[in-house]
C-alpha cells in the first residue's frame, strides 16, 4: 500500500518555493526541445504537400468547435445525415472563455489565442509534470539534486517531461485543443495534492472539470487521498498539518466546475441532471466499459492486412495495463494511481471515436513514471540516445498524423 505519509509530507518551512523554477529549467528545456523538433518537421512535412501547419494546428477538428463557441456563444448543432446529432454543448467551456478573453484583449484571432493557450499551458503543465515526479522520486537523483545543485538535478521528472513531450500524438500539444490546458490544471492539482495544500488542489480540480469531462479523474483523486488522509488522522492524529476544515473545503471545491456545467447543460436541453449524456449520446460517445471497443479490435481480425492493426492495439493496451501494474508496484502516491486509473479506464472504455483513444490518454502522465525511472538509472549518454530516438519519431509519426487522418 502506498504510505501517504510518507509521499505527502509537507516540504520544510521558507523552502517551498526557493529554487523551484530553476529547478525545472531542464526539464523546461527538454519540452521545449522535443516539442520544436515536431513543429520543424511538421512544417517541412506539410510543405511537402501543400498543406498549411498553421491550419492543421488551429483550425480542424475540435479547435474549430472551441473557435466557434469562442466567437458565437453555445447553442450550434449539425444534424448528421444519419441522424447524430452533434452539439457543441459536448465542449466543456474554460478554453472557448480563454480564447474570448485573449481575442477581446489582444489583437489575436480565436484560433491564435487558442494556439497562445496551448503554448502556455503545454509549458505549465511540463512544470507540473516535473513538480510531481520530483517530489515523489526527487531523492533518488540524490542528496545535491534534492537541494537543488549538481548534475542530478532531477533527473527523474525531466526524463518524465521528455518522454511526455515525445508520446507519439505529442503533436496535440501544441494544437488549439484542451489537452494541454487539462493536464497542466491536473498536475498542479496533484501537486497541491501531494504537498497538503486542499484548497489549491480543490480549485484547480474545479478549472480541471471546466475544460474536459475527464476532470473527474482530478476531482477522484482529490476526494481519495483526502479520504485516506481523514482516516489516517482518526487513528494517529497528525502533530502538524493541514486542519480538516481546509481539506473539507478542498473536497467541496473540487467538484464544482464539473458539475456546474453539466448541471447548466441540463438544465439548457431540457435533460436534467443527465442531459449531458444525452448530448455525448448525440456524438454516440458512452461508457460501456470498452465493449465496443473490444468489438472495434475483434473486427481487424477479418482481414489479413488489417489483423496487423488489431494486433498492435492489443499490444498497445497491455502494455497500458503492465505500466499501471508497475505504478501500483512501485508504490506511486494514491493521488497518482486514482488519477491514472480514472484517466485510462475513461479513455479506454469510451464506446466511440477510437481513433481518439492515443490523444485521450495523453493526460495521464503518471504512467510515464516507470519508464522515466528506468531511463534515470541508465548511463546519461543512452538514456540520451533513447531520448533522442523517440523525440525523432515522435515527430515523423506526428507530422504524418496530422497531415492524414488527425486527431478526431
Amino acid at each position: 500500500m502506498t504510505d501517504l505519509d510518507t509521499r505527502m509530507a509537507p516540504p520544510r518551512p521558507g523552502s517551498r518555493y526557493t529554487g523551484a523554477l530553476r529547478r525545472a529549467v531542464p526539464a523546461l528545456a527538454a519540452y521545449a526541445a522535443v516539442r520544436a523538433l515536431g513543429l520543424v518537421v511538421l512544417a517541412l512535412w506539410s510543405a511537402a504537400r501543400g498543406t498549411s501547419p498553421h491550419t492543421l494546428l488551429s483550425a480542424r477538428w475540435d479547435s474549430l468547435w472551441y473557435t466557434r463557441v469562442a466567437s458565437l456563444g453555445y447553442g450550434y448543432e449539425v444534424r448528421l445525415p444519419n441522424g447524430d446529432l452533434h452539439s457543441d454543448l459536448a465542449f466543456f467551456p474554460l478554453l472557448p472563455w480563454l480564447e474570448r478573453l485573449g481575442a477581446t484583449l489582444t489583437p489575436l484571432s480565436y484560433a491564435d489565442t487558442g494556439l497562445l493557450v496551448s503554448a502556455l499551458a503545454s509549458l505549465a503543465a511540463a512544470w507540473g509534470i516535473f513538480s510531481v515526479v520530483d517530489h515523489v522520486y526527487g531523492t533518488e537523483d540524490g542528496p545535491q539534486a534534492l537541494r537543488g545543485e549538481g548534475a542530478g538535478h532531477g533527473r527523474t521528472g525531466v526524463y518524465a517531461v521528455a518522454l511526455w513531450a515525445a508520446l507519439p500524438v505529442g503533436i496535440v500539444q501544441s494544437m488549439a485543443y484542451s489537452e494541454s490546458l487539462f493536464t497542466a490544471l491536473a498536475a498542479w492539482s496533484l501537486y497541491a495534492v501531494l504537498t497538503r495544500r486542499w484548497v489549491t488542489a480543490g480549485v484547480l480540480a474545479s478549472l480541471a472539470g471546466l475544460t474536459r469531462p475527464v476532470g473527474l479523474a482530478v476531482v477522484a483523486a482529490v476526494w481519495a487521498a483526502a479520504l485516506v488522509s481523514w482516516v489516517r488522522e482518526r487513528r494517529v492524529p497528525p502533530a502538524a498539518g493541514a486542519p480538516w476544515p481546509r481539506r473539507a473545503l478542498g473536497m467541496l471545491l473540487a467538484p464544482l466546475g464539473a458539475a456546474g456545467y453539466v448541471l447548466w447543460v441540463g438544465r439548457r436541453t431540457g435533460g436534467g441532471p443527465l442531459g449531458y449524456l444525452d448530448v455525448q449520446a448525440g456524438w454516440r460517445n458512452g461508457f460501456d466499459g470498452g465493449l465496443a471497443f473490444a468489438r472495434f479490435i475483434a473486427g481487424k481480425f477479418t482481414s489479413l492486412p488489417s489483423a496487423a492493426a488489431g494486433v498492435g492495439l492489443i499490444l498497445g493496451v497491455a502494455l497500458l495495463l503492465w505500466l499501471y501494474a508497475v505504478c501500483v508496484r512501485q508504490g506511486q502516491p494514491l493521488p497518482l494511481l486514482v488519477y491514472a486509473g480514472v484517466v485510462t479506464a475513461l479513455a479506454l472504455c469510451a464506446s466511440s471515436y477510437f481513433g481518439s483513444k492515443p490523444r485521450l490518454l495523453l493526460p495521464a502522465f503518471p504512467l510515464l513514471l516507470p519508464l522515466a525511472r528506468a531511463l534515470s538509472r541508465a548511463r546519461p549518454p543512452r538514456a540520451a540516445a533513447v531520448l533522442g530516438g523517440v523525440a525523432v519519431a515522435s515527430a515523423v509519426y506526428g507530422a504524418f498524423w496530422l497531415n492524414g487522418s488527425g486527431p478526431p
